[in-house]
């Protein structure tokens, strides 16, 4: 987690989750209040894979831009990435992370960090849960009468859910201590 220097756990927050990737980027909007989760929106930025690397960056980093603007997210969650088997497409989303980073960071909304272990642990209560199960997670916590498609928004809402979690943990820490909550964990 990342959060810059900012004191940033309130009981009330809106949260984007962000998915990162290069053809497909999953984003999920929840309201946060107090422990309880509000679905507000999702869904995923596209490019088209026959078109060039930079235009593709172009396209996400406007497209994110207005994401933001039009929902005025409180705090941003991204996920970091996780290199498997094919390097290649790992440099790609990499590429595409720095870009969603670079327009999260411009927006002066604070941005924090979740490898895809800790989602599933603070979302589904296990740390190697398969998506099946933090699909069905997500829509339970969120009381949606649908799991949310495609797969990258269901992980976008996730990423909402765990900084929700996370800052809400640390909130209720602070409280209990009589103490400011810091930016990090």
């Amino acid at each position: 987690m990342d959060g810059g220097d900012v004191l940033w756990y309130t009981a009330s927050m809106r949260i984007l989750g962000i998915d990162p990737g290069i053809g497909t980027i999953g984003f999920g909007v929840i309201d946060s209040d107090k422990g309880k989760n509000k679905y507000v929106s999702c869904g995923v930025i596209t490019t088209p894979s026959n078109t060039a690397l930079s235009p593709r960056l172009d396209s996400i980093y406007r497209d994110l831009n207005e994401l933001i603007e039009a929902f005025a997210p409180d705090a941003i969650s991204v996920e970091e990435l996780f290199f498997s088997k094919n390097i290649t497409t790992g440099i790609a989303v990499a590429h595409g992370r720095g870009v969603i980073l670079l327009s999260c960071y411009q927006s002066g909304v604070p941005v924090f960090e979740y490898t895809p272990m800790q989602v599933k642990q603070s979302v589904v209560g296990y740390g190697s849960a398969k998506k099946t199960q933090v699909i069905y997670m997500v829509q339970r916590l969120l009381g949606m009468k649908t799991p949310p498609r495609p797969d990258d928004a269901a992980d976008a809402l996730a990423l909402a859910i765990c900084h929700a979690r996370a800052s809400t943990s640390i909130l209720s820490r602070a409280q209990k201590e009589g103490e400011e909550p810091c930016s990090t964990i």
